[in-house]
């Protein structure tokens, strides 16, 4: 009778514990998993919303990838704004929170101050930067033409400096990075510092030979997730620029939403879509892969990330 009741009991908590996890089942299939196979049978028709889908096989992936296709130029931007943005961005990010865990005067209100930016709405900042960037009464201009007393660019006309203009942009937005920044500076061990110290190390040797090395998961981290986030930007080249002059701002996400909402080809934007997810997976990997030759962890006896 015991086993029974014990049997019974376990079954209990078996039921129990699967009521509660199936809102978060519900919401994963519906809202997840569900939308990631529909546009994985989507990528392989032809469907403009407005007729059945129809079946087509690779066609969609063998357009995107022919070399005339401005799938090739999204990827492109896409890339040099990632590229440029996201170590420009953690190098900020990393300095700034150096400023910010030493003693001085009004730290907290300096800390609110760089973090702000970073919780404002993108579609506020967009617009914000659109005045900057404004080629006859924009501030950036009015700098540059009062301090330096040089004539600035048409930024956002300009397929130069369009693009330019939209990575200066994201690098101002480095608050988030900042405060994890901060609070792994935070945790590094007083004693290190001290013993380095008293073997004479200056402070640009005790932050390489010491700091640095304790903190690089947490820049793995931050590179990581900006590099995840900088390849799906869309809200700054939607708003300022479209994608122009000349697709100079054609982000790969941008183009995705011409062709699924512009378009009504939504086969063809699935199809982007899986292309941007395996571009996006395949430089991940490679981040990680690379990690294990400069990641350093505590637990570990050598520098490659093994623990």
């Amino acid at each position: 009778m015991a086993f029974i009741r014990q049997r019974s009991l376990a079954q209990k908590e078996a039921i129990l514990g699967w009521l509660l996890v199936f809102p978060w089942l519900a919401g994963f299939v519906l809202l997840i998993a569900g939308p990631i196979i529909a546009s994985l049978v989507l990528s392989l028709t032809a469907w403009d919303i407005l007729r059945p889908p129809k079946f087509i096989g690779l066609t969609n992936f063998h357009d995107l990838l022919q070399p005339g296709s401005h799938f090739w130029q999204s990827i492109k931007v896409t890339t040099i704004y990632a590229f440029v943005s996201v170590p420009a961005h953690t190098v900020l990010a990393l300095l700034v929170a150096i400023l910010l865990n030493q003693k001085v005067k009004g730290l907290r209100l300096w800390r609110t101050l760089y973090y702000l930016p970073s919780v404002v709405s993108g579609v506020a900042v967009a617009f914000l930067w659109q005045w900057v960037y404004d080629a006859d009464f924009g501030l950036a201009n009015w700098v540059l033409w009062t301090l330096f007393h040089i004539e600035g660019p048409a930024w956002l006309v300009d397929p130069h400096w369009a693009l330019p203009a939209l990575i200066i942009m994201d690098i101002w937005t480095f608050g988030a990075p900042m405060v994890i920044f901060l609070a792994s500076l935070q945790g590094v061990p007083e004693e290190l510092h001290e013993a380095a110290q008293i073997d004479g190390a200056g402070a640009v040797r005790r932050f390489f030979s010491v700091t640095l090395p304790l903190i690089t998961p947490v820049v793995l981290f931050n590179v990581t997730l900006g590099l995840i986030a900088a390849l799906q930007m869309f809200t700054q080249a939607y708003i300022i620029t479209n994608g122009g002059p000349g697709n100079a701002t054609l982000t790969t996400m941008l183009y995705l939403y011409q062709n699924a909402f512009q378009n009504l080809r939504m086969g063809y934007a699935s199809a982007i879509a899986w292309l941007l997810f395996l571009y996006i997976m395949a430089l991940t990997l490679l981040v990680f892969w690379s990690s294990r030759h400069w990641v350093y962890y505590q637990s570990s006896t050598d520098r490659k990330g093994e623990q």
